[in-house]
């Protein structure tokens, strides 16, 4: 009676690493693409479809019920629910005036003004829409908080989906960089052109990183 021999360590995990580059590959392509496009438009954007426009829609009023909550932002999310609006709340810098709730609601397409006057509940509303193109370069680096303000919370179900996206493409390409690092160790006759590719491209992205950082 005959057995099959088990496979060694090295072999299993090769073929592990060969269906973790296929499946991932397949599933962050489309992403791997919009970055990528995304990424021309923020460098050049002097072409037409990299402009992003600013010019407002006629300001309106509505008349809305008192916001209920004991903060700003609880408010602001009942004023939002009461527009009709959707997006992330991105409040001014100033503080509020007194008697006032004003704030931003934003998404990559569509950015809405909301200034809300507490003593007669009417709402001030301005909106600035966008085209497909400058609202796909915007998502490239949406996440729902700025950095100059960490403390940010995202309100938007849709703004946490989106970031959970992103963190596992960051973590997947990762795991496929590592992978390749694997397949070339084993490719013997091609590890001498491979450490020449790979020191190459450490010491170009480390200058480019510490000049950055020194303005060197």
């Amino acid at each position: 009676m005959s057995t099959n021999p088990k496979p060694s360590i090295g072999i299993s995990l090769e073929a592990w690493n060969r269906r973790l580059h296929y499946f991932l590959g397949l599933y962050f392509v489309l992403f791997i693409w919009l970055f990528s496009f995304t990424g021309l438009l923020l460098n050049h954007s002097r072409w037409r479809i990299s402009a992003i426009p600013n010019a407002a829609d006629p300001v309106y009023e509505q008349a809305i019920e008192p916001p209920s909550g004991t903060t700003d932002r609880v408010r602001a999310q009942n004023v939002i629910s009461q527009l009709g609006l959707r997006g992330e709340i991105d409040w001014p810098a100033s503080p509020q005036p007194q008697g006032r709730l004003n704030f931003n609601v934003v998404y990559p397409r569509l950015a809405t003004q909301v200034r809300v006057d507490l003593g007669t509940m009417r709402a001030t509303v301005r909106k600035i829409d966008r085209s497909m193109w400058p609202a796909l370069t915007i998502a490239h680096s949406f996440s729902g908080s700025r950095y100059n303000a960490p403390a940010t919370q995202r309100d938007w179900w849709v703004t946490s989906v989106w970031t959970l996206a992103m963190d596992a493409l960051a973590i997947g390409l990762a795991m496929m960089v590592c992978g390749s690092y694997y397949m070339w160790y084993r490719l013997k006759p091609k590890r001498t052109l491979g450490v020449v590719a790979l020191a190459a491209g450490w010491l170009t992205c480390a200058w480019f990183v510490f000049g950055l950082s020194w303005g060197g």
